[in-house]
């Protein structure tokens, strides 16, 4: 049978204590909330995670067909507002995920999406799919490392020329980045297309056209009253990834998905992620004129 759409990663305990014993949390993880997109938006999504018994995932599974890999424990993170920003703790971090956890019936899905949280898609897993799978990544989770008191700090990204290679798009936001876009031109020499999240400004599309030519589309916003912005990214991600699908058209998918991604967060968690004609209609009520900038980009 064939797969829509594989999503692959750790799920996640959330938590709002710094106590890593605390029992109240919410389900998290890229591939979550990349489940619960694809199907909302039609499709049939299929989870490859480790998680242990401390977590429920019985609303994933109304959605999903979730692969549970064993685990002794659930990757559980803590998130905590400061004055100064947000402070993220991980705690029992699962175990890693890689190629050889990957039955051959789950290697040519349409889509393939990466979604680590703390490290633990190992790099071998990108270059496992089908030739004719779509196969993506959003990188956060290969962007941080753990202190001694599990306490999450970015870090560059050491495995990359071992990933992007073997991968068709590459989503992640302007945050992961630090704003520092020369990253994006080191990607770019990995993978020809790069899309960067910029919150409220919406997105742009990066393009290798070749090795001289960078095409440089900025993709606008739908103007959102923001509740809950927690898998805002992760929404995006998927939503592009199942536009492009179907258009094969990334500049189309990048507005469809900035379109879910803020219908998204204006709900509490994924109440508000919206339905495929829903989008739709948003887009064709709201036509847009994309203009090319910064060809020439080498």
């Amino acid at each position: 049978m064939s797969i829509d759409f594989l999503a692959i990663g750790t799920v996640s305990r959330d938590i709002a204590t710094a106590d890593p014993a605390a029992t109240d949390y919410v389900l998290g993880g890229t591939v979550s909330f990349a489940a619960v997109t694809a199907s909302l938006l039609g499709r049939k999504p299929v989870i490859l995670t480790r998680a242990g018994d401390d977590i429920d995932l019985s609303v994933l599974r109304e959605l999903a067909d979730v692969r549970v890999l064993p685990s002794s424990t659930t990757t559980t993170f803590a998130n905590l507002y400061t004055t100064e920003g947000r402070v993220q703790y991980c705690y029992t971090p699962s175990p890693p995920i890689a190629a050889v956890d990957i039955p051959a019936r789950l290697r040519a899905p349409h889509i393939a999406l990466l979604g680590p949280l703390a490290n633990e898609v190992l790099p071998d897993v990108a270059a496992i799919f089908d030739s004719e799978t779509i196969v993506a990544a959003v990188p956060q989770g290969w962007m941080r490392r753990l202190g001694e008191d599990g306490r999450v700090f970015p870090t560059p990204w050491i495995d990359m020329a071992h990933i992007l290679p073997h991968l068709d798009a590459l989503i992640l936001s302007i945050e992961d980045i630090d704003g520092d876009l020369a990253q994006v031109d080191a990607f770019l020499a990995y993978v020809s297309l790069v899309v960067l999240t910029e919150y409220r400004d919406g997105s742009t599309v990066y393009r290798r056209l070749s090795d001289e030519e960078i095409e440089v589309v900025p993709i606008p916003p739908r103007p959102a009253k923001e509740v809950d912005p927690t898998g805002a990214g992760d929404i995006f991600a998927t939503a592009f990834l199942l536009r492009l699908d179907e258009t094969g058209d990334p500049l189309d998918a990048a507005r469809y998905a900035n379109v879910t991604a803020s219908f998204g967060v204006e709900g509490q968690g994924v109440t508000g992620i919206p339905k495929h004609e829903d989008v739709l209609k948003y887009m064709a009520d709201h036509p847009w004129q994309h203009c090319v900038a910064g060809q020439g980009r080498g």
